[in-house]
């Protein structure tokens, strides 16, 4: 099969063949919810070659990550799993409360709510409620033009950073236009975006794509596809309180104990709403987030009204 040439400052890195071979292995145990194996059977389950599988299992056995059992040279799922588990869940512990006010939304509004953070190089969703959940779970690539909102309530170094990072396609930057998105979101406290159902579709499909998988042509027709950074959010310039506008959904920032934000609260629209059923549920999603922000001990900024430029 071919492979991919790295490119200087691409922000993706050479992945490597043993390391994904340890999580296959990983991963399938954990799928297996419980059950053990032993050598042979994992080998063939895995089409691995029997010495690297007994490599792998060696290495994860030692350890604590795998445990075996001498008797039925079995393998399972070890204690040291059980600590890294106990650690994620104390890092993740603020989506169990955002759990808590995403209900109250649906509930309300009678439709999905999402909470979704950055964890690496990736957008994961961490929350979901309401019809149609999206998957808890689903992971986009954080790179432009994906993810605006999980920069926009952060530092000016957070949010240059995101810019900075090479884009899944080429884009037109109106640096004017996204000065005022950035000021106005910040000022409001929540963004309101607008999108095609073809746009939705697009960015879909965009989200878990990296640069270098696209074919130049197809990157170059893609990118003439995708409206330039701040395009599909609305100004409040934009919005008449009487008359309906196209919503795709509306987001806004929970903050930890730092002042960050770190994370973002979602409600999907998908209609025509009035300006003033806007400003109402975007009422609502900024008291939820500020909810969450309060009962995980987080310090929401007196003022988003940063420079970030």
């Amino acid at each position: 099969m071919p492979t991919h040439k790295e490119t200087p400052g691409s922000g993706v890195g050479r992945r490597s063949a043993p390391t994904a071979r340890v999580i296959r292995v990983l991963d399938f145990f954990v799928a297996q919810r419980g059950k053990r194996f032993g050598l042979s059977e994992l080998a063939r389950e895995l089409d691995l070659a029997k010495p690297t599988c007994l490599g792998i299992l060696t290495e994860l056995t030692a350890g604590g990550y795998l445990v075996r059992d001498a008797d039925h040279r079995t393998y399972g799922l070890g204690p040291a799993l059980i600590a890294a588990g106990r650690v994620a869940q104390d890092g993740f512990a603020i989506s169990a409360l955002a759990r808590e006010e995403l209900e109250k939304l649906t509930v309300r509004y009678r439709t999905t709510c999402t909470a979704s953070a950055v964890v690496g190089e990736q957008i994961m969703v961490l929350e979901s409620t309401g019809p149609g959940r999206v998957k808890v779970g689903a992971a986009y690539r954080f790179a432009p033009p994906v993810g605006l909102m999980y920069v926009l309530w952060d530092t000016e170094t957070a949010f240059d950073s995101w810019l900075a990072t090479p884009p899944v396609v080429p884009l037109q930057q109106d640096e004017t236009r996204l000065r005022q998105v950035v000021a106005e979101c910040r000022e409001r406290g929540f963004l309101v975006e607008s999108m095609t159902t073809a746009g939705q579709r697009l960015y879909a499909l965009l989200a878990g794509v990296s640069d270098r998988d696209l074919p130049p042509e197809l990157r170059e027709l893609v990118g003439e596809l995708v409206t330039t950074l701040g395009e599909r959010v609305y100004l409040g310039s934009n919005l008449r309180p009487r008359k309906e506008h196209p919503v795709s959904l509306l987001a806004a920032p929970t903050y930890g104990g730092d002042g960050r934000q770190n994370m973002v609260l979602t409600m999907y629209v998908g209609a025509s709403i009035t300006g003033a059923e806007i400003a109402r549920r975007g009422a609502a999603l900024v008291a939820a987030a500020d909810a969450v922000t309060v009962r995980s001990g987080g310090d929401k900024p007196l003022t988003n009204a940063m420079n970030v430029f």
